[in-house]
């Protein structure tokens, strides 16, 4: 039965969000319910390309990415995918009307992680808009359910959210991606000479996308407001722990925000969009 079908998929996408990422779990908890089963199949979908760029090292990944892409867009023509993450992803992508050109732009960076290792000003932009604001900009066509005028009002500020969640996480993830990965996403820093002013330069650039995402959010509609706002926050707060942390020992741990904290979070972001303090 298709429908049988169609809700193991759901469930995959959703299972998927969960394994890997509490922080974003957390945040889509607090969405509301009518919202949640999109954005757990977005999260799928970029997850499951990311995973084939970042970890399927003894597996070709440029043969395995092309085929992602091309099954991506063959289950969005046909309505169906035998994948469970395309055919949830597909039915988010049809109902919402999300633009073909921002998973264009999505496999694009996919691509450039397996071809670029340095970045200069120009493909570090364009890697970013990639990876993670048409990903804002797809979750962006959920909140707004159609309201093609709120779109496109709130889409700059969609695009800064994302791009400040990448650029934390970059400097979060910057000894495994430097070091075991052989990356480096901020132009014009040399990683083996890294310095307490680069790192200030990179954190001054991260603020002024976090100030003009949280115009945004607050524009939202009450169904989102407060899920994103839960995502800010965790990510706001992970960037100021970031930012006490020492130059040189951003390299030697991973910093993280506990998962009681985000539960703490996730209840005060509740709460605040309940009683319209955000």
């Amino acid at each position: 039965m298709l429908r049988i079908f169609n809700q193991i998929s759901k469930s995959t996408s959703e299972l998927t969000t969960k394994s890997y990422s509490t922080s974003f779990s957390f945040g889509i908890k607090a969405l509301s319910k009518s919202i949640q089963q999109p954005i757990y199949n977005i999260y799928g979908f970029v997850r499951f390309a990311d995973e084939i760029v970042d970890t399927f090292h003894d597996f070709n990944k440029q043969e395995l990415l092309k085929k992602f892409k091309k099954d991506t867009f063959f289950s969005i023509d046909s309505g169906i995918s035998l994948n469970p993450i395309l055919n949830s992803f597909q039915a988010v992508v049809n109902e919402y009307k999300i633009d073909h050109k921002l998973i264009n732009l999505f496999f694009n960076s996919m691509f450039m992680d397996l071809n670029s290792s340095i970045h200069d000003d120009d493909s570090y932009k364009k890697y970013i808009l990639g990876s993670a604001e048409v990903v804002g900009l797809m979750c962006l066509k959920v909140f707004v359910d159609g309201d093609e005028k709120k779109y496109n009002q709130l889409k700059p500020h969609a695009m800064s959210l994302g791009s400040a969640f990448q650029k934390v996480n970059f400097l979060r993830d910057i000894n495994d991606d430097f070091v075991k990965l052989g990356r480096t996403y901020f132009p014009g820093v040399d990683m083996n000479n890294f310095t307490e002013f680069d790192k200030m330069v990179i954190e001054d650039d991260i603020i002024k996308d976090f100030e003009n995402a949280l115009v945004g959010i607050k524009q939202l509609p009450s169904s989102s407001k407060g899920g994103v706002y839960l995502a800010y926050i965790y990510y706001y707060k992970l960037f100021k722990k970031i930012k006490t942390v020492p130059y040189y020992e951003i390299f030697n741990k991973r910093i993280r925000v506990q998962n009681s904290n985000k539960i703490l979070l996730m209840f005060q972001s509740v709460f605040k969009n309940q009683f319209n303090l955000i």
